[in-house]
């Protein structure tokens, strides 16, 4: 019999022909995956875990995806890879409360795929509309009023989706379609490379309402906001009776004409029974009202998304126990306004210094809050920032931003924390992150380490630059070990290789400060085997120096140089290499 079936598997093998290379790279793939670590541990930092007091100084251990250990005196085991922690303060990973990372969107310019461009939440806080995807094919209604489709069904990130997410501190996301009046049925995904089966936390989550007309999915009925709630109203109430036809059938069958299945009428059975939230996109106060309305009318599991105007209606979202998604993309000051421009609306700049307060109020009245970026990545960090100048704590920012939105979307018992037994989802800042300066260096989102990518104009004020071919001398235990280190600078995250006498390895983890405060790991080679290297230091022109440190290993130093580069005209420039623009 084992003779037979490696026949049979060299027979498979020469049918496929050209495809046999194929199906050796992916058992090769499959191999390096099983192989890939594991095991971390994050030493020498801050953690702020969630819940409980602050450990100044700590380790927290992961396995397998899972978080097993916390703690000052948490030991680090012997198979772990070790990062650095120096200067970073762990947080629980943040939960994006609400957007459409993940989704198609026609108009987004990249092949139906989509992040924020063209698939971004400003469809729903800024009015514009975006094209929907295609509907279901055996809906009985138009699109946008098709409750059945499921997010996870269209989820199809592209390779840089999560970039600007991630740089903002997120390792997960509540996801859903970008429009319509019943937009459909959001999902919980981890924000990391992979397959989509492996991304999806949990799904569905809740049912999405979008108080948008039907002029983005061809025009038609309805085209007001009036028209809008009436026919909310009227496939609530189709949706109720269909419930009524489908029992009384169900209890008595004979004799009976069999009633017709309607998938979108079958899809709002689980709001309806109260046993699924129902996230309403509202922003004014008259569509925060009207959206409370429509929930007591239906007796639904109210959720308000968006909540611009949330504080003035703030103690009936506490009384009917409400929640809001709350938008951190605050209004800004127009860049330029020329001489002759009108002035601005009282109502506009109402809005602009309002913004800021919303959070703390909403806390205050006793509304549970959780934070979402409102697609404003690049501002969310310093928008948190304002909103804690203006009297949110950080306690209750922490918490919007990671145990509220868990618990919401049903994953307390794996999200929001930093403890054992808890999904590994972290977020490391250089700093403290309601403080201006704060930078999110590193995630690990499902017990995997995340580089945080630079997003557009982020790290253009860095004044340093390690980027080029450097020639280092590395000093452990008294042996000298010349090595090269070849850097690629994006904003202030370090990538490339070090090569030489301790081995070659990527280097990872790496940042440069703008004040030239450098800082990386890579793997090295010594005579007892592989270990985890941290390299601290600084840059001073074309010079770098600083410590070493390997568990286990008397602490070390290193001192490189960078020849100097000539730039057009001759002019000599910062050694980013020969002929080698600056990358940003």
């Amino acid at each position: 019999m084992q003779i037979r079936r490696s026949l049979t598997a060299t027979t498979a093998m020469l049918l496929v022909g050209v495809a046999a290379p194929s199906m050796a790279a992916a058992q090769l793939g499959v191999q390096q995956e099983r192989n890939a670590p594991s095991t971390y541990a994050i030493t020498n930092a801050r953690i702020v875990p969630g819940t409980g007091a602050t450990i100044e100084r700590g380790t927290v251990v992961i396995r397998d995806g899972v978080i097993t250990a916390v703690g000052a005196s948490a030991a680090v085991p012997s198979d772990a890879r070790t990062v650095d922690g120096t200067g970073l303060t762990v947080y629980p990973g943040f939960i994006e409360a609400f957007g459409s990372l993940g989704m198609p969107s026609r108009s987004n310019g990249n092949g139906g795929r989509g992040g924020r461009p063209g698939g971004g939440p400003q469809a729903f806080f800024r009015g514009q509309q975006q094209e929907q995807p295609d509907g279901a094919p055996n809906s009985l209604h138009p699109p946008g009023q098709q409750p059945e489709i499921l997010a996870v069904d269209l989820l199809d990130p592209a390779d840089d989706a999560f970039t600007a997410a991630q740089a903002a501190g997120f390792t997960a996301a509540l996801t859903a379609p970008a429009s319509g009046i019943f937009v459909g049925q959001s999902a919980v995904i981890s924000l990391r490379d992979g397959a989509v089966q492996e991304l999806v936390l949990r799904s569905p989550v809740a049912m999405h309402i979008g108080f948008t007309t039907s002029r983005g999915f061809g025009g038609g009925f309805p085209n007001s906001l009036l028209g809008v709630f009436a026919a909310l109203r009227q496939m609530l109430l189709d949706a109720q009776h269909y419930a009524a036809v489908q029992a009384a059938y169900t209890a008595n069958p004979r004799g009976r004409a069999r009633p017709e299945l309607d998938p979108s009428l079958a899809a709002l059975q689980p709001a309806l029974a109260r046993q699924m939230p129902v996230v309403m996109t509202a922003n004014s106060e008259r569509e925060i009202a009207r959206a409370l309305d429509l929930a007591k009318e239906f007796n639904l599991r109210a959720v308000i998304a968006g909540g611009q105007e949330a504080y003035k209606i703030a103690d009936r979202l506490k009384a009917e126990n409400v929640p809001v998604l709350l938008s951190m993309d605050f209004p800004e000051r127009p860049a330029r306004r020329g001489p002759d421009a009108e002035p601005e609306p009282l109502r506009v700049l109402r809005e602009r210094v309002e913004a800021p307060r919303t959070p703390a109020r909403l806390v205050d009245a006793g509304v549970q809050v959780a934070l979402q970026s409102g697609g404003g990545y690049d501002d969310f960090l310093a928008n948190l920032q304002r909103a804690v100048e203006n009297g949110l704590s950080r306690q209750a920012a922490l918490r919007a931003l990671t145990v509220a939105p868990a618990e919401l979307f049903g994953l307390g018992d794996r999200l929001g924390t930093v403890e054992a037994g808890k999904i590994a989802n972290l977020t490391l800042v250089r700093g403290d992150v309601f403080e201006p300066g704060a930078t999110v260096t590193q995630l690990f989102v499902d017990g995997r380490p995340v580089t945080v990518r630079a997003a557009a104009g982020r790290g253009e004020g860095t004044t340093a630059t390690a980027a080029g071919t450097w020639t280092v001398t590395v000093t452990l235990e008294g042996s000298d070990h010349p090595v090269t280190l070849g850097l690629q600078q994006s904003g202030e995250t370090l990538r490339g290789t070090l090569q030489g006498t301790l081995g070659t390895a990527q280097i990872s983890n790496g940042s440069l400060t703008p004040e030239g405060e450098l800082r990386f790991t890579s793997t090295v080679t010594l005579p007892a085997g592989s270990e985890e290297a941290t390299f601290v230091g600084t840059l001073t022109g074309n010079t770098i120096r600083g410590t070493v440190t390997i568990v286990g290993h008397d602490p070390g130093t290193f001192v490189g140089t960078r020849p100097e580069a000539r730039g057009p005209g001759g002019a000599r420039g910062q050694g980013r290499g020969a002929g080698r623009p600056p990358q940003r």
